[in-house]
């Protein structure tokens, strides 16, 4: 599991782009029959991806890392399946997930394991993982169980349906709080005009980008912006103080997840387009 520490925002306006990356991209979560992790100190969040293809793929790592017996003991797990069919074992009880599809597992879950179903479309869950302090059941939720919503217009480039998956009128959790966004065609933009939340931080997952596509992720301060390109199937980290959003060559999707004093998914302070640098 890679470990990322927290960033001040006076110490990130000075990074270059080598540096950006080093501290908040995640360039690779799905590898063929691996668990890959990342350990941010934003609010302790985990970000990983299990890509299981011709084997199983358990959750576990050093559990030096997180001072527990086992993964979940002390937190608790969102998935969403990115890829094809496939299911998540958790302490002998499956869960099938197709694409889109929401598995929350909760504080105390001690085995973990996913598998595809065809290993020629293989699936590829993507993880965040938050501490937790109370227990929650393991539940599932499709696209048509999220609470969704509308925004946007074609005017602004950011037409889009958000999905909530995991949240206080959803999938109850400690403190995750995690769903999906989904742009319609000919839409690009994404969280614009922008917002912090002090006291949240955010990831983001980009997918359904063409090969040759990217995302143009702005983070920093709302008058010390700064950019990192994205492209398919990676990650970025936003802490509370940053602005999140992002313009693509095409439209996409991609997957929020936070971690921090509240699950109150409307809990933002606006950002006024005067204020952006």
């Amino acid at each position: 599991m890679e470990r990322r520490y927290a960033s001040h925002p006076n110490e990130a306006k000075q990074f270059d782009t080598e540096r950006l990356r080093e501290e908040f991209h995640i360039p690779t979560l799905f590898t063929p029959d691996k668990l890959e992790l990342v350990l941010s100190h934003e609010d302790r969040l985990i970000v990983g991806g299990a890509n299981p293809v011709h084997q199983a793929v358990k959750l576990e790592t050093d559990l030096k890392e997180l001072g527990v017996s086992f993964f979940l003991e002390r937190r608790e797990l969102g998935i969403i399946n990115i890829g094809g069919a496939g299911s998540v074992t958790v302490d002998g009880t499956n869960y099938e997930l197709e694409n889109k599809e929401c598995l929350f597992v909760g504080m105390g879950s001690k085995e973990v394991i996913f598998n595809s179903k065809d290993a020629a479309n293989p699936a590829k869950f993507y993880l965040n993982s938050a501490p937790a302090h109370k227990e929650f059941p393991t539940a599932k939720a499709t696209l048509a169980d999220a609470e969704s919503a509308d925004l946007g217009s074609i005017t602004n480039s950011n037409e889009r349906t958000i999905y909530r998956f995991i949240h206080e009128n959803g999938i109850q959790s400690a403190q995750l709080v995690m769903g999906m966004t989904l742009l319609k065609p000919g839409n690009m933009w994404n969280t614009m005009p922008a917002h912090v939340h002090p006291r949240r931080m955010e990831a983001y997952l980009y997918f359904d980008l063409p090969e040759d596509a990217v995302v143009v992720h702005l983070m920093g301060e709302p008058t010390e912006t700064r950019h990192i390109i994205m492209r398919n199937e990676e990650a970025v980290i936003s802490p509370s103080w940053s602005v999140h959003s992002g313009v693509g060559t095409s439209n996409y999707t991609f997957i929020w997840g936070m971690a921090g004093d509240n699950k109150i998914y409307s809990d933002m302070d606006p950002v006024d387009m005067k204020e952006l640098k």
